[in-house]
């Protein structure tokens, strides 16, 4: 083979390999939301890197994976009757930026959401209000 060759096979393989990358870290956000809204600790459980961290910026409070498992319980009162719809505004590298509407019986709110992946886990995961409704969604 010559070296033009070998670097064409080896560009190929690489961007081969680097697309179920991408795929995979839209499925675990889409896992991601469907564990938050059934409440699944344990997959939710799964899908957090042991050192994960989850930062509710209108809160000002970062949370550790085990605080932030412990607090779905209030959660679960909150969230009842819900539905999240989200899509991904931008994915760079380890790192997607997520439009989220939760749709609650008596109102919505818009977030924007950052996932860190690392390894196929949530490293982390930032949230912020965007706006009190979804009309802009």
């Amino acid at each position: 083979m010559t070296g033009k060759r070998i670097a064409a096979s080896l560009f190929l393989l690489a961007l081969l390999t680097a697309l179920p990358s991408r795929a995979s870290d839209s499925d675990l956000i889409e896992q991601w939301y469907a564990a938050v809204l059934a409440v699944d600790l344990d997959e939710l459980a799964n899908l957090l890197a042991d050192d994960a961290s989850i930062t509710l910026d209108d809160l000002g409070v970062t949370q550790s994976k085990s605080e932030f498992i412990a607090s779905m319980d209030e959660w679960e009162t909150a969230s009842e009757g819900a539905t999240i719809r989200h899509r991904i505004e931008a994915d760079q590298g380890d790192t997607t930026t997520v439009l989220a509407c939760y749709d609650f019986p008596a109102n919505d709110i818009l977030m924007r959401e950052t996932f860190v992946i690392s390894d196929g886990r949530i490293a982390g995961n930032r949230q912020a209000t965007v706006a009190e409704t979804c009309d802009s969604y």
